[in-house]
Order: C-alpha cells, then structure tokens, then sequence
C-alpha cells in the first residue's frame, strides 16, 4: 500500500499542478461573464513551449541558463517532502519543514539572479520586489510550523499534516484560525496571485514575478511555468490539509477528497482574484505584516496551552 500511495503522490504532483491554474482561469472567465480559454490550456502552453527552441541574449551567463534548472529542480523536490491526501510524503524527516521553506527560497534566490543577469531595468525592478516579498512572507510561514510542531509534537510536514484530525480544532480553533488567514495571505503572495501580483498584467512597471521571467524562452520557460504551478500546487496541499482535515479510513477516498479540495482552493482563488483588485506596491508590505501577526498571535496562543 505504500508503493502504491506514493504512485499516486509523484502522479498527482505531475499531473495536477497545471489543472489548478485553468481552474483559476476559468473561475474569472465565469465571473466576468467570457467563455475563457479551455480547462487544460496551462497543460498546451507548457507542452508548446518545451517544444521550442530557446533564445539566449549575448550577454547573459551560465546563471540565466541553470536558474530554469535549478527551479524545476528545487521545487521537485519540495514535492516530496509534502505529504498529500493524508499519506506520508515519500521523503519525510525531522526537520523537512526547513528545507522545504528554504528549496523555494534556494529557487527564488536563481530567478531573481537571472532576472538581473540580464541587464533589463524592467527585470531589475521586479527582482528586488520578489525578495523583498519573501523577506516579510516569510516569518509568517515559519511562525506557523511552530504552530504545527506545537500541536502534533513532530517537526516532520508528513507528522504535523497527517496526524491533524478534526478534534484539534475544538482545542486550539482560535490558535488555527489566524494561522489559516495568515497561511492563505502567504499562499496568494508566494504565487504572485492578485492581490499582490497579477500573472496576466502586461505593465512591466507593475509585475513582480511575470517581468523576471520576460527574457526565458523555449524549454526553459516551460520549466518556470510548471515549476510556478507545482509551487502554488504545494502551498496549497499545506493549506488543505489544515482546513479540510478529512480521514475515511479509505485510502482510495482520501486522495479523492484531496484533489476535490484542491479544485475548490483553485475556484476560491479564482473568486478572490475577481473580485479584489491588484493592491499598490505600499500596501502590500502592510498585508504581509499582518499575516506575520496573525501567525505570531497564532503561536502565543498554543505555547501557553499546556502540553
């Protein structure tokens, strides 16, 4: 059984990420009243542009060429060290949670590298923005492994997620709501999601994650775009599995009960994408502050439970 459940998890994780973004895509054609592009667009953009040739510019080094590696590869192996659908991850130890928070910092650190080791202002512009982010986005993220290790005394992903059963929210609800708000907040900024980014703006001055990846081309940026959708795919598994906290006891029914949590996530964000707009650039630092307060609060409020 889990030979087969960890199939299941390396099928998911290659499969579903990009049907999470036609999902979104589709939810705001709804809400706009269009028809919208297909459901599996993300999968024909992604399969059209591995079959293209890259264009380099002359002056970009060894960098700008292995950071679409290097993305692929960090956020890859992030995937297995998230459990998914309430089963061990295949990769599992004490402390994964840092290294699963510092293999999207170990990626981020060679996009923004690139971005700059083009030369382009526009891309110079986005770079720091992207750092800056991550810098403010993520204490939140670590104050609310605290939370985590605190209730489910491990400091594995696969121990905090899969022994969370329903129960824990009638003792620490209070604790676990303020970290859903600040883990949904970090979730839509580290994927560049309105309201922080908007993927589908063309105004270089206003794109944080879409103006460092204008340059990629081909193969490469095929690989950026999956590693993107595998990123928001991973984020939001960390968030389903609090808020949605279902055991069966079938293990056939729990991955069905997770990729069906997962589509909702997709049109929740959809929702919140058309109807909210992008905020400005001095907001945004405010906005993530205060998830880093609520995910604070958060942990103040399990370490005084007894143990």
């Amino acid at each position: 059984m889990t030979a087969v459940n960890t199939i299941i998890h390396l099928l998911l994780a290659i499969t579903l990420p990009p049907l999470l973004l036609g999902v979104i895509n589709r939810t705001k054609a709804v809400f706009a009243g269009r028809c919208g592009a297909p459901l599996l667009q993300p999968y024909y953009d992604i399969i059209r542009l591995w079959r293209k040739g890259s264009v380099f510019s002359p002056v970009t080094s060894w960098i700008f060429k292995a950071a679409p590696v290097i993305t692929m590869a960090t956020t890859a192996v992030a995937a297995l060290l998230m459990p998914l659908g309430n089963h061990p991850a295949p990769l599992a130890f004490n402390g994964d949670m840092l290294l699963f928070a510092y293999l999207f910092a170990l990626s981020r650190f060679f996009t923004v590298a690139a971005a700059l080791d083009t030369g382009s202002c526009f891309e110079g512009l986005g770079g720091p923005r992207e750092a800056a982010y991550s810098c403010l986005a993520e204490p939140a993220l670590f104050f609310s492994f605290i939370v985590l290790a605190r209730i489910s005394s491990s400091f594995s992903l696969s121990g905090m997620l899969n022994d969370f059963p329903l129960t824990v929210w009638f003792g620490s609800g209070a604790a676990l709501l303020l970290m859903v708000g600040a883990l949904f907040i970090i979730l839509l900024a580290e994927n560049c999601r309105i309201p922080f980014d908007d993927p589908n703006t063309h105004l270089e001055l206003t794109m944080v994650h879409e103006v460092m990846v204008l340059d990629h081309s081909g193969a490469g940026f095929a690989a950026i775009m999956y590693a993107a959708a595998l990123k928001l795919f991973l984020l939001g598994s960390l968030f389903v599995h609090i808020t949605v906290p279902f055991r069966s006891g079938n293990f056939l029914l729990d991955w069905l009960a997770f990729v069906a949590a997962m589509l909702l996530l997709a049109v929740v964000i959809g929702m919140v994408e058309s109807t909210m707009a992008r905020l400005k650039l001095t907001r945004i630092p405010q906005l993530l502050i205060a998830a880093s307060i609520l995910a604070a609060f958060a942990m103040l409020l399990v370490l005084r439970q007894p143990s």
